[in-house]
C-alpha cells in the first residue's frame, strides 16, 4: 500500500482507541442514565456503581485528551486522497458527518465535566479528582446534564452513520476507504 492510500498510523490507533473508548463510555453512560444511582446501588452496590461512575469519568476525560491528539494528528499531516474519489453528495455526507463527529467528541466530555462540576461532584480521571473550573449551581448542572445526555444520542446516530457509511464502501462499492483507516497494512 502505498503511504498516501492511508491515514499515518498514530491517526488510526488514535481513530481505533476512540471508537473502543466511546463504546465503553456509552454503556456506561446509558447504564448510569436509565439506572440513576439510587437503582445503581440497589442493583450493584454502592462501591461498583461509584466505580463505574469513576470509569465513566475517566472515559470522558480520555476522550477528551485522545480526540485532542487526534485533531492535532489530522491537521498536521495529509489526509489521503479517496481513490476513486467520491461523488458530491457522499463527500457532502462523509464531511457533515465526520466534523459532527469530532466536535460531538470535544463537546461531550467538556459539557458532562461541567455537568458534574457544577453539580457539586467530583470530577474523576480514575482515582484522582481534577480541580474544579466552576463553582456549584444546580440548575445549570441540570441544563448542562440534560445537553450531555443530547450530545450522547446525537453521537449515537453519527456512530450509527458512520459504521453504515464504512460498510456501504467496504461490501458495496468495494472502494479502498476501510483502508485508510486499517491498522494492518
Amino acid at each position: 500500500m502505498h503511504e498516501l492510500d492511508h491515514y499515518i498510523y498514530p491517526h488510526r490507533v488514535l481513530h481505533w482507541l476512540v471508537a473502543l473508548g466511546v463504546l465503553f463510555s456509552l454503556a456506561s453512560g446509558l447504564t448510569l442514565g436509565f439506572l440513576g444511582f439510587e437503582r445503581a446501588v440497589a442493583l450493584i452496590g454502592e462501591t461498583l456503581t461509584n466505580a463505574l461512575y469513576t470509569a465513566h469519568k475517566t472515559l470522558g476525560i480520555t476522550l477528551l485528551l485522545l480526540m485532542t491528539l487526534r485533531i492535532i494528528t489530522r491537521l498536521a499531516f495529509v489526509v489521503p486522497d479517496h481513490d476513486p474519489p467520491l461523488n458530491t453528495f457522499e463527500r457532502l455526507v462523509s464531511t457533515s458527518v465526520h466534523h459532527l463527529l469530532y466536535l460531538a467528541l470535544v463537546v461531550m466530555p467538556m459539557l458532562g465535566a461541567l455537568a458534574t462540576a457544577t453539580g457539586g461532584f467530583p470530577v474523576q480521571f480514575f482515582y484522582w479528582t481534577l480541580p474544579s473550573v466552576v463553582g456549584e449551581n444546580k440548575a445549570l448542572s441540570e441544563t448542562l446534564f440534560l445537553w450531555h445526555e443530547r450530545v450522547g444520542w446525537l453521537l449515537i446516530v453519527l456512530i450509527t452513520l458512520h459504521v453504515i457509511g464504512a460498510l456501504y464502501h467496504w461490501w458495496i462499492k468495494r472502494d479502498n476507504v476501510m483502508k485508510r483507516m486499517s491498522l494492518f497494512d
